[in-house]
């Protein structure tokens, strides 16, 4: 008997969340780089590479270890349990782009790719050049936010070309993820053009909205700061393109997750996107205000589904904080709620949301 369309999305959906109840797979992870050729300009050592990282469904036999983040006797984040370099269980399977927040990283945000994974996803995640968390944080790779697009674009190539990843990449099933900063990254690649000058201008008019504001991850990179850099020769070239349209080809679904920088969309740019949108927001962030992002995004985009998430903050979407860096980094430790509850919250939601979206 054919299978339709959707009987095939239906057994997919039920196979994940079987697989994530009965712990049928672990998540296997996999490194890889790529040439970007903007990276040179955002990176502190003017390197011309994009580090990746793919999480994918592994076979439940695989041996896991942990994730963490810091110093090794130290570590300030604990992230999740990973199998390196395990095999790849299923054929094609369904692909998700993950883009991390300003100052972020793949890894940060691996409780949520591994997760992804073995609920039956291939997850291809970045560290975006000079705004990462493992590299020095540049103002270039602050201010080119836009630029980031291309890194995911880039990266879905390369495992497209890898010999091990590639066969298991499946191009008709594509979303995409972003988190805080990354959510921006991911309506650029769903399709919305950019404006720069929309969002200077309503800096200009709204200083003390958290997305005006130095975040705490880059205390020197002020509005003004980067404005002075645009002007300059080495980044005019780059900026002439800022409102260029940076669509990945075949992106099916799109999952933000406390998106920033919404501002620099015109509203007729969100209301032109037709693929299916859900977006979760914590009702206590002061970095990325849910009323002038997420909020703002969902009453503009078709159909688009919006999760409030009571007492939860910006950075309760972070990694879980290991005990030292609930010493040395309050400000992104403490919760008023369990991270715990918040990553199973956002687990389950991506989880349903992309089984429907990309069946």
């Amino acid at each position: 008997m054919r299978m339709t369309t959707a009987m095939t999305g239906l057994l997919l959906m039920a196979s994940a969340l079987s697989a994530r109840a009965d712990n049928m797979w672990t998540a296997g992870e996999r490194h890889g780089t790529t040439i970007v050729a903007s990276a040179s300009v955002r990176d502190a050592q003017h390197r011309d590479t994009l580090r990746y990282t793919v999480w994918y469904p592994a076979p439940a036999a695989s041996g896991e270890t942990a994730l963490t983040i810091g110093p090794p006797a130290a570590p300030l984040f604990d992230v999740g349990r990973s199998a390196k370099d395990a095999p790849v269980v299923g054929e094609r399977l369904p692909t998700l782009l993950l883009s991390h927040g300003n100052g972020g990283s793949a890894r940060m945000m691996g409780w949520l790719g591994t997760a992804l994974a073995r609920a039956g996803y291939l997850v291809i995640a970045v560290d975006h050049p000079g705004n990462n968390g493992a590299d020095e944080m540049t103002l270039p790779g602050s201010m080119l936010s836009w630029l980031r697009a291309d890194d995911l674009r880039a990266a879905l190539a390369a495992v497209q070309a890898d010999p091990i990843l590639g066969p298991h990449v499946d191009p008709g099933r594509l979303g995409v993820v972003g988190f805080s900063a990354g959510g921006y990254t991911a309506l650029l690649a769903a399709g919305a053009r950019p404006d720069l000058q929309r969002l200077l201008a309503f800096c200009r008019a709204h200083p003390d909205d958290g997305v005006c504001r130095p975040q705490q991850e880059a205390a020197t990179h002020t509005m003004e700061a980067r404005q002075a850099a645009a002007a300059s020769p080495a980044l005019s070239p780059w900026v002439a393109h800022a409102n260029d349209a940076r669509p990945i080809p075949g992106v099916r679904a799109v999952f933000l997750l406390a998106p920033a920088i919404v501002q620099a969309f015109a509203p007729e740019q969100l209301s032109s996107l037709r693929q299916p949108v859900s977006i979760v927001l914590g009702e206590a962030d002061a970095v990325a205000p849910p009323q002038s992002n997420g909020e703002a995004a969902q009453a503009l985009i078709p159909g688009a589904v919006l999760m409030r998430l009571p007492e939860v903050g910006h950075y309760d979407f972070l990694a879980a904080c290991a005990p030292a860096g609930l010493q040395r980094l309050p400000e992104l430790c403490t919760s008023r709620k369990p991270k715990v509850d918040t990553h199973a919250q956002v687990v389950d939601a991506a989880v349903r949301f992309f089984a429907d979206a990309l069946q």
